[in-house]
């Protein structure tokens, strides 16, 4: 949106609500801090609060949503009038977009990014409203063309697909010469991994579908001077740290949290190789991040793994066990790809390149 923004052409509203439960909890506690209203490069973005039960309300939240956002929507419609309505997650966004769009009489587009689609397309009463929704979207988009195809199996794509690639900051995400980058990386505090050896990196959150499980477990099919390092936050870290324990491999994994967006692309560049053995994806940030810093990826064939690992010199895509992942890895580890070789496959990662197809769907779904 930002970079939609900063086109000129487009004046962007981002309505991006906060769920809180109606009492208390720990874990909701950084969300209830979240301000109202914030801009964040030029474009204002809304958090007004809804109510949900935690595990109950999820297929009735795009409801609760609709009904805490439009009075907003309904205001800043009649400051300054919409084009239209724009949805970023398939579920429960595409059919909260369906009843504002409705409730201003606006056209609508969706755009579906993975877990959106392959998780909640198996819930019926979710999958309804997705499809009500999908039948009144003037576009519907998908991060990749494999998605694509897994919404027309399930009815989500009526009058078809846009591909529409993720961005990509070349600026920040480039390759740095590996041996400066470790070197670099174990001097950052917020960092501070190994100087030595070799190292894969796997970036995502600790969640039980990113398989960082299976990473860790292919480190045993690895020599000694192989070393992982995890970067992300989430749920799995006990379960995670525990499996490290239980491996005897305290001495080869390090759990670095969450890396910041300057320290990334340090990460990334110092890795020999970066593995996610995600159970799901459209299309992963992770992914192209990576080969834009001139790291192969090694990761299963889901989602548009295929539009992006096109060549050796961008990775291997290997089965979601640990002797799979084990043997992508030591492959790129015996023949190492030059790092710009790498990442000329992420070349065509760009937010300017994402921002003007965004222009080009968004004005044919108005003008249609």
């Amino acid at each position: 949106m930002q970079a939609l923004a900063s086109r000129g052409d487009w004046d962007v509203t981002v309505i991006n609500p906060v769920g809180l439960p109606p009492v208390k909890l720990q874990r909701y506690a950084r969300l209830a801090d979240i301000p109202l209203e914030e801009h964040v490069d030029g474009v204002a973005v809304h958090h007004p609060r809804f109510t949900l039960i935690p595990g109950l309300s999820a297929p009735f939240n795009p409801a609760l949503i609709a009904h805490a956002i439009l009075p907003l929507a309904r205001r800043l419609h009649a400051m300054q009038p919409f084009d239209m309505v724009d949805a970023q997650f398939f579920f429960p966004d595409g059919p909260v977009a369906r009843r504002v769009a409705r409730a201003l009489d606006l056209p609508f587009a969706i755009k579906a990014r993975g877990s959106d689609v392959h998780y909640w397309g198996k819930r019926r009463l979710a999958l309804r409203q997705m499809r009500r929704a999908a039948n009144e979207a003037r576009a519907v988009l998908a991060v990749s063309a494999a998605l694509g195809q897994d919404m027309q199996v399930l009815g989500l794509a009526p009058r078809g697909v846009e591909v529409h690639y993720t961005g990509l900051d070349h600026e920040r995400f480039k390759p740095v010469a590996r041996a400066a980058a470790r070197q670099l990386a174990s001097a950052i505090p917020e960092l501070g991994i190994w100087s030595q050896g070799r190292m894969i990196a796997c970036v995502g959150a600790l969640l039980k579908i990113k398989g960082q499980d299976i990473a860790i477990r292919a480190l045993r099919h690895l020599p000694e001077d192989v070393r992982l390092v995890l970067a992300g936050e989430g749920p799995e870290l006990d379960a995670l740290r525990a499996l490290t324990r239980q491996c005897g491999l305290e001495q080869r994994v390090q759990f670095l949290g969450s890396v910041g967006h300057e320290a990334m692309p340090v990460l990334l560049s110092a890795a020999d190789a970066m593995v996610l053995p995600s159970e799901r994806e459209g299309l992963a940030n992770a992914w192209i991040e990576a080969l834009a810093c001139g790291t192969p990826v090694v990761i299963p064939d889901i989602g548009g793994a295929r539009e992006v690992v096109s060549a050796p010199a961008a990775g291997r895509i290997v089965e979601r066990t640990p002797e799979d992942i084990a043997r992508g890895v030591s492959e790129l580890l015996e023949d190492p790809p030059a790092q710009d070789d790498v990442a000329a496959y992420a070349a065509r990662f760009s937010w300017s390149a994402n921002a003007e197809a965004l222009n080009r769907i968004y004005r044919r779904a108005i003008n249609s």
